[in-house]
This record gives structure tokens, sequence and C-alpha cells, in this order.
């Protein structure tokens, strides 16, 4: 029965996007087709205590106007297996002065390489998992430079694995710190609570990316640490590296002849 209000909410974001995206004037809004690329020595995932432990490339896209996106997410490990595919549809529901709250849905496929018996011999084979998942994530901005919100993810699976999971992190953004040589840092701390059928645990996390103003490349981190955790792997730390680069930009539609 858990899993009826989950329909109903990913039925609503849909019919919400679609009801605004017929009232828009396609001619005056301005279309987003922009996306991400990024490469570290250990992919780690949306939730920060679980990660690939190998080194990983990330394509993010993001495609839409200004209120509903849609946002592939592809990740796989360099040696080039494929990690995990999600394809969010997310929707800006509120857009203040100061708080916003933004609300999303996906299906993903997660890859893990398993042992089996092929035709009498073992081999290893790619394993597909799937799962739906939506988001809820309200923001406030306090200074230009200093915002909090919280992020609550509930997800369903329908294989072997995780059948049910809920992730609700506390977290603050400071961004646009001055550096030397033009540079800018951002910090991104996180407070989270995970739980995973009838396992949980508690963490805490800091985020870091430092970028100069005009340039596509960027530097980012991620430190993860559990406080209790049931949840396995129950490592304390999980670290990483990633360079980013990123293209595209926003559009807009012009009538008529040039």
């Amino acid at each position: 029965m858990r899993f009826i209000p989950f329909c109903f909410f990913l039925l609503f974001t849909a019919s919400v996007a679609r009801l605004h995206s017929q009232s828009v004037d396609t001619s005056a809004e301005e279309r987003t087709l922009s996306g991400r690329i990024s490469v570290t020595h250990n992919g780690i995932s949306i939730i920060p205590s679980f990660s690939l432990d190998k080194p990983a490339a990330i394509l993010n896209l993001r495609m839409g106007g200004s209120r509903f996106t849609f946002e592939p997410d592809l990740r796989l490990a360099l040696e080039g297996k494929p990690w995990s595919m999600l394809f969010w549809a997310r929707y800006q529901a509120v857009r203040g002065n100061r708080f916003a709250l933004r609300l999303g849905a996906h299906p993903a496929i997660n890859f893990r390489t398993v042992m089996a018996n092929v035709g009498g011999d073992e081999r290893e084979v790619i394993e597909t998992r799937r799962y739906l998942a939506s988001e809820i994530v309200p923001s406030y901005q306090i200074t230009d430079r200093l915002a909090v919100g919280m992020y609550y993810l509930h997800g369903e699976g329908f294989d072997a694995g995780i059948k049910t999971s809920n992730f609700v992190q506390f977290n603050a953004s400071v961004t646009d710190i001055p550096l030397a040589s033009n540079l800018r840092l951002s910090l991104f701390p996180q407070f989270y609570y995970l739980r995973t059928d009838d396992l949980d645990g508690t963490y805490v996390a800091g985020a870091w990316r430092i970028h100069k103003p005009g340039l596509p490349f960027a530097l980012s981190g991620l430190v993860n640490r559990s406080l209790r955790t049931e949840i396995a792997p129950e490592r304390k730390w999980i670290w990483n590296v990633v360079a980013e680069y990123d293209f595209g930009g926003q559009y807009r539609r012009v009538e008529g002849p040039l």
C-alpha cells in the first residue's frame, strides 16, 4: 500500500509539468540545453554513503524551460561497464525571491557485475535492477551567498536488492568565496538520515567546488563520514575528487528570419 501515494506523486508531477508546458508562450520562453561531464577516481552516488569504489565518468544533461526540465544522469566505470542511468523529470513549483521548491521523479536502472552459469561455464554478467524515485527539494536563500535547504528522496525497487529507501538530508551552501587568481570556492555541508528497508543510519558529509568565472572547467569533491549505520558498506569514510567540464547554456527561440 505504501507504493500508492508514490504513484500519485509521480502522476501529479507529470500532470503539472504538462499543463505548464501547454500554457507557456514558447516563442518567449528561454530554453536550456546544457550538461556537465565529470571524471573521478571514485564514483559516489546521489546518496553519498554509496560509491562505485572505482574510477567513473558521469554525464549530466539538462533540457527544458524555466519550470520543467528533463535531466538524464548517466554513469559508467572508466573500464567501460555501465553503473547507473537516471532519467529525471523536474518541476520548479515555487520560485520566490528567497524560498524555492522543486519536485522531481525518475525511473532508474542500476547495473552490477555478478557471476552466473552460462552454458555450463561461470562467467561475469551485468545484472540490471529497476527503480522508481521521487524527490522534494525546498530551499531558502538567506543572503546572496548563503542558503539552507532540505532534500527528501524516496525510492522503490522492483528487483533483488533494496525494496524501499528513504533519504532525508539537511544542507547549506556557501558560494562564491573569493580565492587567489580570481578563483571562487563553494562549500556544501550536509547532515542526513538514510533508511533502506529495515536498516538505517546517520551521516555527515561535505562537498566543495572551485571554479573560475568564465571558464567551463572546475574541480570539486566530497567527503562522507558515517556516524551510526546498519547499512552496508559500513565504512567510516568515503571521499573523492572530481574534474568537471560544463557545456551548453540557455537559448531563446527567435521568430522570423534573422
